[in-house]
């Protein structure tokens, strides 16, 4: 294998597993990042377990019909549009809007999506959900379900089982700070503050806020956590139990817990169904080889995470991109974005070198967004070339080659990259291209940082 290529082989490893891991991680990676992965806490640690919810190393949970490829590019499209429209009108399009929510289902908010599973009330219990950088409120199905809830893995949470549970009033300041987390004014209902969030993909949640007890680990517990108690869900979630935000308002996760855990959180999201990564809060566990880079606040998108993209490399050479092509929008790292979103000039540039060195490969037709996709169906090896990024700070990410390539079967294998409709629409480094990286989040010190080999 040269130093400018990341080498595929199709036939068994010294372990007798790289076939089947092959074949999970490459030929079927669409299929796999449309399927839910679990996090799962590792007993007496203070680390949550990441394993695939189809995959061979899980099998303790009920299995769901995984979405097709197209609809997983289908409904990453449909986030990324969200999150361009946020940010070019200076908020949520929905913040001048009503607390009403239209009773429609949606398609699922974001796709390719990981999920975390923690323990709400005492006692505790198991709920699954979505951890979102994009999103700020933590909110989950709650019984009696007054309007409508879905159906999801776990049983629905019933605050009235629970002892440390209680409802937040409507003429409280923490009432008042929903407005900036959900984009949405607040309403009141017997003196309890009900909050309502609508997402992009017209997925919503509306029900009563309260604070609850979580458990993150066997060893870790947060209590009076402020959280949207779902009555009226819609939306094709899966079947997790709502959502976990990471994202920088005051209302998220990060913000309530950052006397505990001092803004700091780091993931590591694994390269395929056969391995496991994790979720961790607070800087224990922060591999030394970790390379940050300056993450800054945009005030049209304030709980977005803008980390500064200086130049692309493939194959070990430099690509001819002018700076200002990254400057002028900026790039947010989302872990709910699926494929990398671009700028047209720097995405045609990568494209024009990644197809001259894969030309002696045959071509397939696109996969939706993706435009350049190969037959690798009669291939016994397979060499990609390497794709390096440059960020701010002098940080040089190399692509896991599990973030290289997107495929639909061996047959139509696709270069796991798209471009935006214009050069002044934000980049999104997305979580397919973050795999087996350590990605920490050091909120506070204003920095998002890349370590190599964080998972498998």
């Amino acid at each position: 294998m040269s130093t400018s290529c990341s080498s595929i082989l199709f036939g068994f490893s010294l372990c007798g597993f790289l076939l089947c891991s092959l074949k999970l991680c490459y030929a079927f990676e669409g299929r796999e990042t449309a399927e839910t992965t679990l996090l799962h806490r590792v007993p007496n640690g203070k680390h949550m377990q990441v394993v695939h919810s189809h995959g061979p190393c899980f099998s303790s949970h009920g299995k769901s019909t995984a979405p097709t490829v197209a609809q997983v590019l289908a409904q990453d499209q449909s986030r990324v549009d969200t999150i361009h429209s946020r940010l070019s009108t200076g908020g949520d399009p929905l913040r001048a809007s009503s607390a009403t929510i239209p009773g429609k289902s949606g398609r699922s908010l974001g796709s390719g999506n990981y999920v975390v599973t923690v323990g709400f009330g005492t006692p505790k219990r198991d709920q699954t959900v979505i951890f979102d950088t994009g999103s700020d409120l933590t909110w989950i199905q709650c019984q009696p379900c007054v309007k409508s809830c879905y159906k999801q893995q776990e049983p629905i949470f019933n605050p009235s089982s629970s002892t440390s549970y209680s409802n937040v009033s409507c003429t409280s300041a923490q009432c008042s700070q929903l407005t900036s987390a959900t984009g949405n004014t607040p309403s009141c209902s017997s003196s309890t503050c009900v909050y309502g969030i609508q997402y992009g993909d017209q997925s919503y949640s509306v029900g009563f806020f309260g604070r609850e007890r979580i458990t993150l680990t066997s060893t870790d517990a947060y209590d009076n956590l402020l959280f949207g108690c779902g009555q009226n869900n819609r939306g094709l979630f899966g079947q997790v139990a709502g959502l976990m935000g990471l994202g920088r308002d005051p209302m998220s996760i990060v913000s309530q817990t950052s006397q505990k855990y001092g803004k700091f959180f780091s993931y590591c999201l694994p390269s395929s169904s056969a391995s496991a990564g994790y979720l961790a809060f607070g800087r224990e566990g922060t591999s030394d080889s970790v390379q940050y880079t300056p993450s800054s606040i945009n005030s049209q998108g304030p709980s977005f995470y803008f980390i500064g993209i200086t130049g692309i490399s493939v194959g070990g050479q430099k690509l001819s991109i002018p700076s200002s092509i990254f400057s002028n929008a900026g790039t947010i790292i989302d872990s709910g974005t699926v494929i990398t979103r671009l700028p047209p000039t720097a995405y045609s540039a990568l494209r024009t070198a990644f197809r001259q060195q894969m030309s002696s490969y045959p071509t397939a037709p696109a996969l939706s967004l993706l435009d350049t996709c190969y037959d690798f169906s009669q291939a016994t090896s397979v060499s990609i070339p390497k794709i390096n990024f440059y960020f701010s700070g002098n940080t040089n990410v190399d692509i896991d080659a599990s973030g290289i390539l997107y495929a639909n079967g061996l047959s139509q294998v696709c270069l796991a990259f798209a471009p935006n409709s214009n050069d002044g629409d934000v980049a999104i480094f997305g979580n397919t291209q973050q795999k087996t990286f350590q990605v920490v989040y050091d909120v506070a010190g204003g920095q998002v940082g890349f370590g190599a080999g964080g998972c498998k």
